[in-house]
């Protein structure tokens, strides 16, 4: 299974998963692209090679639990869990605040790999790290799909992304597609 990162942005590029217009995203950033992961990952097939291919970059840190952030991590997850032969969980938003429900729990000294689909702020990453050490889990490495962030989400763990892309983000106020009268829409799945 190839995983260089010219196949995963193929991958992406013939699922439409990379969308053009005017968005809002989740950190609420405005931007002319967005990445629909759950595109490419609502066929089985795309999503082992992605699973398979955040596994072999972390295969050799001994890895207990896959945890993700709802809901765009959940699929991604459990296809990296799945290849490297550990559990899956996955925190949700209750209240705003990031918790394990539906009976998910960590012992105290597993070693957690966090993934998410896409990485723009890394503020679901983060706020997963955060409950996974507050559970008494070790952070052993964050991985992704994608990393958009233009080099600025960083982690207190090695980040593996399959690829990169870079794709220019604004604030509201000194967003140019704003200034041009555009509207952004909101295609993500947690409101800001």
């Amino acid at each position: 299974m190839t995983t260089h990162a010219e196949e995963v942005l193929r991958r992406l590029r013939e699922t439409a998963a990379l969308l053009e217009g005017h968005f809002l995203l989740t950190s609420g950033l405005h931007s002319a692209g967005y990445m629909q992961c759950a595109k490419v990952l609502q066929h089985p097939q795309h999503a082992e090679v992605m699973g398979a291919g955040i596994a072999e970059r972390v295969r050799d840190l001994s890895v207990d639990v896959v945890m993700s952030p709802a809901i765009g991590g959940i699929v991604l997850g459990h296809e990296v869990a799945r290849a490297l032969g550990v559990r899956a969980i996955f925190g949700e938003r209750e209240q705003g605040q990031m918790t394990l429900r539906r009976g998910f729990d960590l012992t105290p000294g597993e070693r957690v790999l966090v993934v998410e689909d896409v990485t723009t702020t890394g503020g679901s990453v983060r706020e997963v790290i955060e409950l996974a050490q507050a559970r008494g889990g070790t952070l052993v490495a964050t991985a992704a799909i994608l990393d958009r962030s233009n080099g600025t989400a960083t982690f207190p763990a090695p980040f593996y992304p399959l690829a990169t892309l870079h794709i220019q983000t604004y604030t509201a106020d000194a967003c140019p597609l704003c200034q041009q009268g555009s509207e952004p829409i909101k295609p993500g799945s947690r409101q800001v």
